[in-house]
């Protein structure tokens, strides 16, 4: 199957109406209510002459304080909608305006989800699901996530409708990059994605590659937190939130 970005991938010749596609500072400063009252309007559609993706997808924004366990609601609250695209060109309208990853500071991260998909575990499209994570030496992030998603968009994986979304992380010693899908028990499709993620990355074959389910990385959090509210002394405190903070800073993706 051809890709339908390889026409357009490089085409960033500044036609495009960048009032249409750079995010704006209000909408890093929406109220829950507004959210919730943009998930009802309508869905975004291709404009005359644009190339239709397959599905509709948001990109969104989310960054957060190391070292602290977050819950659902708060890490709910944390994640920002930049914006939702139907075709190719709206897709380049946002990406030619993004920052990309390896220029990002702190523990951020970039989301890009089907439309009425959140990229949290609960969503009802993610929570029998799971990810694959690529953990990247720093320099490595900005390329591996243009061609992750490029392929995603591009409808390279050939799973249906099993893909949900992409995750770039950016932390402060590596960056990690995951995908995530539907069902995590359908072994067959895990691995049909496990294989086109190695091929659309040109991955060396000794590269890691960890399969994560969304079930286990939701209790697991929970064990974290609940080890957190537990009466430990101040040392032996400071020594276990500096444990957490390192397990948890890998499996908040």
């Amino acid at each position: 199957m051809n890709n339908k970005f390889d026409a357009l991938k490089d085409d960033d010749s500044g036609d495009h109406d960048q009032d249409q596609g750079t995010p704006k500072d209000s909408e890093t400063e929406r109220t829950e209510d507004e959210d919730q009252s943009l998930s009802k309007k309508k869905m975004v559609v291709p404009a005359a002459g644009e190339h239709p993706l397959q599905y509709n997808y948001t990109f969104w924004y989310s960054r957060r304080t190391p070292g602290r366990p977050a819950s659902t609601q708060s890490y709910e609250q944390n994640i920002k909608q930049i914006g939702s695209f139907a075709s190719v060109e709206q897709f380049w309208r946002f990406y030619s305006h993004m920052i990309r990853p390896g220029d990002l500071t702190g523990h951020s991260d970039f989301h890009i989800f089907k439309e009425g998909i959140k990229p949290m575990w609960e969503d009802d499209a993610n929570k029998m699901g799971g990810k694959w994570i690529i953990r990247l030496r720093k320099g490595l992030a900005s390329r591996c996530w243009e061609n992750l998603i490029l392929a995603m968009l591009g409808e390279q994986f050939m799973v249906g409708e099993e893909i949900c979304g992409a995750v770039v992380s950016v932390r402060f010693q590596e960056d990690i990059i995951s995908i995530w899908n539907k069902t995590a028990s359908d072994q067959s499709t895990t691995a049909r994605i496990r294989d086109t993620l190695r091929r659309v990355l040109n991955l060396p074959p000794n590269t890691i590659m960890e399969y994560k389910t969304h079930t286990d990385s939701i209790k697991y959090v929970c064990l974290i937190v609940l080890l957190f509210s537990l009466p430990f002394s101040l040392t032996n405190r400071s020594i276990h939130a500096h444990k957490i903070h390192i397990s948890v800073g890998n499996y908040l993706l």
